[in-house]
């Protein structure tokens, strides 16, 4: 990974992560470019077992995706300290403003971000993706990052970055198309 990819800065980490990978029998493949902000989107994000796989990958790889969770979370210590560790960034839904500018705020307040979204918005299926996610790399003026859990193939997989053009009848069609 080049030396502007957002890093955990860690020297446990990778080795704990590349351990539990191995020992699954789950891969990384693709390219991480070396970018300093992304709105990196979780395809398909249907479980919390996603997380079972993508955190030691991310942990192999020294790699930092921070991902939203609620404000109240964050109000007992220990487990606040933990959260920011894992890269979890509080978010206040109820707070005046959107969820989508505050969003925004972090990438402009941010000198490396990549920020992990599920296009579903929520963990279960969908036939339908939110498009929060386009909007939020628009307006930041970031690009996308797609990353897929290929169950079939044990595969954690970084694919083709897009490069929103505000245009979202014809961006998203090259995300989908991954």
């Amino acid at each position: 990974m080049g030396d502007n990819v957002p890093r955990r800065g860690n020297k446990v980490s990778p080795i704990i992560g590349s351990w539990l990978m191995k020992t699954a029998g789950w891969q990384t493949v693709g390219e991480i470019p070396n970018i300093s902000q992304a709105v990196v989107l979780a395809l398909p994000h249907t479980s919390n077992v996603d997380g079972v796989y993508a955190i030691p990958s991310l942990f192999a790889l020294d790699l930092k995706i921070s991902i939203m969770g609620k404000h109240t979370l964050f109000k007992i210590p220990v487990l606040a300290q933990l959260m920011r560790w894992l890269g979890i960034i509080p978010i206040n839904r109820e707070a005046k403003g959107s969820v989508l500018q505050a969003s925004i705020d972090k990438f402009k307040n941010n000198k490396t971000l990549f920020l992990g979204l599920a296009p579903e918005g929520t963990r279960k299926y969908t036939d339908s993706w939110k498009t929060g996610f386009y909007y939020l790399a628009v307006g930041a003026n970031v690009p996308i990052l797609p990353v897929a859990l290929d169950y079939n193939t044990k595969e954690v997989r970084f694919l083709e970055m897009v490069y929103p053009t505000g245009n979202i009848e014809e961006d998203l069609p090259k995300i989908y198309a991954q």
